[in-house]
C-alpha cells in the first residue's frame, strides 16, 4: 500500500510508480523557479557584459555602488512585492518618499531632533499605509485608483509644505550621509550606514514572507482570495499589515533619499513607483498574484542598477535608454512568466 504523499517524489510514486529520475527533477525545479533562475542569470550576464564593455565596471566597487545608488529602490520595492504578492498594486510610494523628504527637511530646519523626524516619518509611512489598505478592503475600491489618489495626496502634502528644495544640515544626517563602511576583503571598496538599511529589510522581508503564517497567509490571498477566507485566515488584517508594510518602507526609503541628498522637495523620486513595479516584475513576481519573492526583486532592482551604470559608463548615451531597457526586459519577463504558468499548469 502507498504511504500518504507530501513531497514530488511521493507524488511521482503515486502517478508513474517510480521515482523520478534527474531530469525529471530538475524540470520541475525550474518550472517552480524559471522566473527567479532567468532573472539571475540576466543580472549575471549583463554585468559581465558591461565588464566586457568597459572593464572599469570589473572594479569591486561598482557592484556596491548599485546597492549605494539603489538603496531606496530598494527599499520601495520591497514593500511593493508583498502588496503585488496579494494581488494589489502600490502607486504611492513615490509620493510617499517625496513627502518623507520635504517633511523631514522642514522638521529638521524648526531645529525638531533627527531622532523624533525619523520615528515620526516612519508612522507617518505606516499610517498613509493603513489607511490605503482600509479603504481597499473595507470599501472595494480597486487598489489602482486608491494608491493613486495617495500618490497625488502625497506629492501635494509634499508641495505644501514647500515649493522649493530645502537644504539639510544638521550633524546627524550629515555624519549618516558621509560617513563611509570599508568592505572586509575588498581594497578600499565601501558603502554609506543608508545603503544597509535595504539589505537589513530585505532580509527581514524574506524571513516573514517564506518562514512565517503571516507569509503564507500572503501568498494565499494572492492565490485566492475567497479560499483563503473560507480556510479561516486573517485576510482583514494581513491586507492591512501588507499596505502599511508598503508605507513603512516608502518611508524608511523618503529617510535615505533625503539623508543621500541632504535636502528635501516635492519633486523627488518622480516614476519611482513605476521603477518598483518593473524590479519586481523582472525579478519574478507576477501581477496575477500568490507567486513572487523579494529575493527576486534584488536582483531586478540590480539589474535595473547595472542598466544606469553601462550608460554611465558609456556617456554619450540619452538617460531615457535606462527607461527603454528597463521597459523591454519588463515585457520580455511578462511573457517568460506566462510561459511558465502555461507550462506548470499543463504539466
Amino acid at each position: 500500500m502507498v504511504q500518504p504523499a507530501n513531497s514530488l517524489t511521493n507524488s511521482s510514486l503515486l502517478t508513474t510508480g517510480k521515482k523520478p529520475n534527474i531530469v525529471q527533477r530538475a524540470k520541475r525545479f525550474f518550472l517552480k523557479n524559471g522566473p527567479l533562475a532567468t532573472t539571475i542569470v540576466i543580472f549575471i550576464l549583463l554585468y559581465l557584459i558591461g565588464g566586457w564593455l568597459y572593464p572599469a565596471m570589473q572594479k569591486p566597487q561598482v557592484i556596491f555602488n548599485l546597492f549605494i545608488n539603489q538603496a531606496s529602490l530598494l527599499l520601495v520595492s520591497i514593500g511593493m512585492t508583498m502588496v503585488i504578492i496579494t494581488k494589489g498594486i502600490d502607486l504611492s510610494v513615490a509620493g510617499v518618499i517625496a513627502l518623507t523628504t520635504a517633511a523631514s527637511a522642514a522638521l529638521l530646519a524648526l531645529g525638531v531632533s533627527p531622532f523624533v523626524v525619523m520615528p515620526l516619518m516612519l508612522v507617518m509611512g505606516i499610517v498613509f499605509g493603513l489607511g490605503q489598505g482600509w479603504l481597499i478592503h473595507f470599501f472595494k475600491v480597486e487598489p489602482f485608483i486608491v494608491t493613486l489618489m495617495g500618490l497625488f495626496f502625497a506629492r501635494g502634502m509634499a508641495y505644501i509644505i514647500t515649493l522649493a528644495s530645502l537644504t539639510i544640515s544638521d550633524p546627524v544626517y550629515r555624519f549618516l550621509a558621509l560617513t563611509k563602511i570599508y568592505i572586509p576583503f575588498f581594497e578600499k571598496a565601501y558603502v554609506y550606514i543608508p545603503t544597509l538599511v535595504g539589505p537589513v529589510f530585505l532580509f527581514v522581508t524574506i524571513y516573514l514572507s517564506l518562514f512565517t503564517r503571516f507569509g503564507r497567509t500572503v501568498y494565499a490571498i494572492g492565490n485566492n482570495e475567497q479560499s483563503a477566507l473560507l480556510m479561516g485566515l486573517p485576510v482583514a488584517r494581513t491586507k492591512l499589515i501588507v499596505y502599511a508594510f508598503s508605507g513603512f518602507c516608502s518611508a524608511a526609503a523618503g529617510i535615505v533619499f533625503s539623508i543621500s541628498l541632504l535636502s528635501g522637495y516635492g519633486g523627488y523620486a518622480p516614476g519611482m513607483e513605476l521603477d518598483a513595479i518593473a524590479s519586481v516584475v523582472i525579478g519574478g513576481t507576477m501581477l496575477t498574484g500568490g507567486v513572487g519573492t523579494v529575493i527576486g526583486t534584488l536582483f531586478g532592482v540590480l539589474i535595473n542598477g547595472t542598466i544606469v551604470s553601462i550608460l554611465q559608463f558609456n556617456g554619450t548615451l540619452s538617460s531615457w535608454w535606462t527607461r527603454i531597457g528597463v521597459g523591454a526586459l519588463t515585457l520580455i519577463f511578462l511573457g517568460i512568466q506566462s510561459l511558465f504558468y502555461m507550462r506548470k499548469k499543463h504539466s
